[in-house]
């Protein structure tokens, strides 16, 4: 798996996961509740936030689809060009939220979903571009982010075998070797029945690919077990307060909740470690402390011809190993030893 430089950061093996918080869509409209949750992403442990800077009619052109959800418990049914209008941000809020996100020296991305979405982005300097599963199959735009020499992110749920193909393969051809693809269950929360982390390794093995994760289930429990399956990318939805109006926020990982998935994948990422079989330096000090020796069964004097019944097994483990007490079977003390003292091999002539 190949190593991306996002700016600063790299991703990759070696290095840890890159974990965003995905505010999207719950700035509800407001700039100043934006940046409120830019600063509680921050301030969670989040190495970048995501936004989307759609343009409503390139996907719901008309108001005849309707769109049903939960808002602050209630269910709500609404046209879905009044919900995306509501929370598109124009061109001119985007540059203001990445250069507030650089005041506080954290990352921002956006989703597009048209070619002067990528311009944008490019001209402002963002380091990652990011494709939503719902635009996978728009293989023109999967093709301009490709050409624009950014490193690339795609989502790849709902998708099937073939569509992924189909993707990878049209941004391969641009020649851009900085492709990120996010294993997603587009369900809003996932069950855990229908996470699959396995799919992570299997889109590594299969396109040979930098994987990573887009978490749509509640909790932190499989963020953090992605980090087994060798993600080095992990999205979160993120909220200021998961009681606003939305969507998106009763399914959005609070500051706390994103705090503790922060904290379980930096924590899992050290306790990984190697393959290598073996005592770590710590558990060598231990192995003397716990270990079992071959010692005095009781107070034995010198001379003595050890038997069977006069060697015991006792911490530490300083003296003859269990394995080769043999060693000292027939063999006569050349020194008293009291109870308990483990038996030395310059112990016995």
């Amino acid at each position: 798996m190949q190593v991306i430089n996002l700016g600063k950061r790299k991703i990759g093996k070696g290095y840890p996961a890159y974990i965003v918080a995905e505010i999207g869509i719950n700035h509800n409209g407001d700039m100043d509740l934006a940046k409120k949750t830019i600063l509680a992403a921050k301030n969670s442990g989040a190495d970048a936030v995501k936004f989307q800077n759609y343009k409503t009619e390139d996907f719901v052109p008309t108001k005849n689809l309707e769109y049903e959800y939960l808002s602050q418990g209630v269910k709500v049914k609404e046209s879905q060009y009044d919900m995306f209008k509501r929370y598109e941000l124009s061109d001119e809020q985007v540059v203001e939220l990445k250069e507030f996100c650089d005041r506080l020296n954290i990352d921002f991305h956006s989703t597009p979903t048209n070619f002067s979405g990528v311009d944008l982005l490019k001209k402002i300097g963002v380091n990652v571009l990011k494709n939503g599963s719902d635009y996978l199959t728009n293989l023109e735009l999967v093709d301009y982010m490709g050409k624009s020499g950014i490193p690339t992110v795609l989502s790849t749920g709902m998708a099937l075998m073939s569509e992924i193909e189909d993707a990878v393969n049209v941004f391969s051809n641009t020649g851009n070797k900085n492709l990120i693809l996010l294993h997603c269950t587009s369900q809003y929360p996932t069950p855990a029945s229908d996470i699959h982390l396995k799919k992570i390794r299997t889109l590594r093995t299969t396109f040979g690919i930098m994987t990573g994760f887009s978490d749509h289930s509640e909790g932190s429990w499989a963020s953090v077990g992605s980090i087994h399956y060798g993600s080095a990318w992990i999205e979160k939805h993120f909220t200021f307060d998961k009681s606003l109006s939305g969507p998106d926020h009763g399914f959005s990982s609070n500051p706390e909740d994103f705090s503790q998935l922060v904290q379980g994948v930096r924590f899992v990422e050290q306790a990984m470690g190697n393959t290598h079989l073996g005592p770590t330096e710590h558990e060598k000090h231990s192995r003397e402390n716990f270990r079992l020796s071959c010692c005095a069964a009781e107070d034995m004097p010198k001379g003595l011809l050890l038997s069977h019944k006069d060697i015991c097994y006792y911490r530490p483990g300083t003296g003859v190993p269990p394995k080769s007490k043999s060693l000292l079977i027939g063999r006569k003390l050349n020194k008293c030893l009291t109870k308990g003292t483990p038996i030395m091999l310059e112990d016995i002539s």
